[in-house]
């Protein structure tokens, strides 16, 4: 159905008139994904919400009249699952903010779906606790968008994904029915975990409205250390090694010596040491004893090792991490990226970092590649520059690869639109139509998020 007036005044009715944003320059940011390769030119309306109650009323239409939805949080994924490209409705938490509570007993938390992370993170730290979900675009990035995910992020490799983080949550289906989902207890193995389906489903079963998660012990000493390797192949053996070589290691991250170049020059930092060629691994520890002396024991007994910097104090671990965090802007001012997240199997991650440039090369002997990533779990961001937006021939090569390899083609950011068509590379087919079965259990219209993840391409 067209979103005409008398629907678009239907929807006022329910969210008030500050709940609808259809003016076109009031629109744009809702119809452009962060990296600029997926969005649109054409009229959008965007609804938003204040309550469940809202989210609910407005699902219930949509029904009604066979009005697709895409969910919207922060709008900060990078596959295309988020923006309506198809002239559906946008639905947006922008107003579903705030933490509703907040044991500091517990450490339990219970926020709304459009609170960013970064408030989730503040919430925490203010009753002596931490989320153990963090990612770079923190301080837009929702925490219903990261159930919707299932975001790993820099963490994950001590805390796991969003997925082993949630307790609970609230969601309006596809018929605009509302459930609750306690998460009053750390553990409940009453039947299907309907929460943890929810994580990582982009939006097709429902809209998440409210979620509760468990928090982790404030760990107060921490040390960062970021390595170089004249070798880059070095540095991707060595952050495998570093996940069986610390019991406190937090993070476990690399890249090499293009992108450190580019971040440096793209925000003005100095290089971190007088050599920048190679591969480089940045590691964390954090427990409740000074693990510095274990960190360095572990560096020691790293092969291909050239150059350290250390840091304690929350200062000087910034430092260190901005080298690594601040990949993806830089990246995006080279041109409109082809982001593939991708993983590994244990053990492979250096084989993929040496094949994959050659990879490319071959599709495109004109487009650039830039690798980081989470090291630990052998989960690669693949970033090439250079192809134009539409053309995946880069894309489709880098996937068979990792198919090759025995590795995923999704680690975190999900399958979206960009990568809907490639599911049959990893899904038999009476896995999808499984799924398929499923989706239609939750939503029996076909109206959320339809052109993502199992839908047609």
């Amino acid at each position: 159905m067209t979103l005409d007036d008398r629907f678009v005044a239907t929807l006022r009715a329910i969210t008030g008139p500050s709940g609808v944003v259809d003016d076109p320059e009031l629109t744009h940011r809702y119809r452009h994904d962060w990296t600029g390769r997926f969005g649109t030119d054409a009229p959008v309306v965007v609804a938003r919400p204040a309550t469940a109650g809202d989210v609910a009323a407005i699902i219930t239409q949509c029904a009604q009249h066979g009005v697709a939805v895409v969910p919207q949080g922060g709008n900060t994924g990078l596959v295309g699952g988020s923006v309506p490209l198809d002239g559906e409705l946008v639905l947006s938490t922008d107003r579903l903010t705030g933490i509703d509570a907040l044991d500091g007993t517990t450490g339990l938390l219970t926020a709304r779906a459009g609170t960013p992370l970064a408030v989730v993170q503040q919430a925490a730290a203010r009753v002596g606790w931490r989320y153990g979900v963090d990612i770079a675009s923190r301080d837009s990035a929702t925490i219903g968008g990261t159930v919707a995910t299932n975001a790993g992020g820099l963490h994950v490799l001590r805390y796991g994904a969003t997925r082993a983080q949630l307790t609970g949550a609230a969601f309006v289906d596809g018929t605009g029915a509302r459930h609750e989902l306690s998460g009053a207890t750390l553990r409940d193995n009453t039947g299907y975990d309907l929460a943890g389906l929810l994580c990582g489903s982009e939006g097709t079963l429902g809209i998440v409205t409210d979620v509760r998660v468990r928090l982790v012990a404030d760990l107060p000493y921490r040390t960062a250390a970021l390595l170089r390797f004249d070798e880059p192949r070095a540095a991707a053996v060595a952050v495998e090694r570093l996940r069986g070589a610390l019991a406190s290691v937090e993070s476990a991250e690399f890249f090499f010596a293009d992108g450190l170049e580019l971040v440096c020059a793209t925000f003005s930092y100095p290089a971190p040491f007088a050599e920048t060629a190679g591969g480089y691994v940045l590691v964390e520890v954090a427990d409740s004893d000074d693990r510095t002396v274990a960190l360095g024991t572990a560096v020691d007994g790293l092969p291909g090792v050239s150059d350290v910097a250390v840091a304690d104090d929350p200062t000087g671990r910034a430092r260190l991490w901005r080298y690594r965090e601040r990949h993806t802007e830089a990246i995006a001012t080279v041109g409109i990226p082809h982001k593939l997240d991708v993983a590994l199997p244990p053990g492979s991650l250096a084989e993929f970092v040496d094949r994959v440039p050659g990879v490319i090369d071959a599709v495109d002997p004109d487009a650039r590649v830039w690798l980081f990533g989470h090291g630990g779990e052998a989960s690669v961001h693949v970033n090439v520059t250079g192809p134009d937006a539409a053309d995946d021939a880069t894309d489709d090569a880098v996937l068979d690869l990792v198919v090759a390899m025995g590795g995923s083609i999704s680690a975190e950011h999900g399958i979206g639109r960009a990568k809907r068509g490639r599911l049959d590379l990893v899904r038999a087919p009476a896995d999808r139509a499984l799924r398929q079965r499923l989706r239609a259990a939750f939503d029996p219209h076909g109206i959320m998020n339809p052109g993502v993840l199992t839908g047609s391409s």
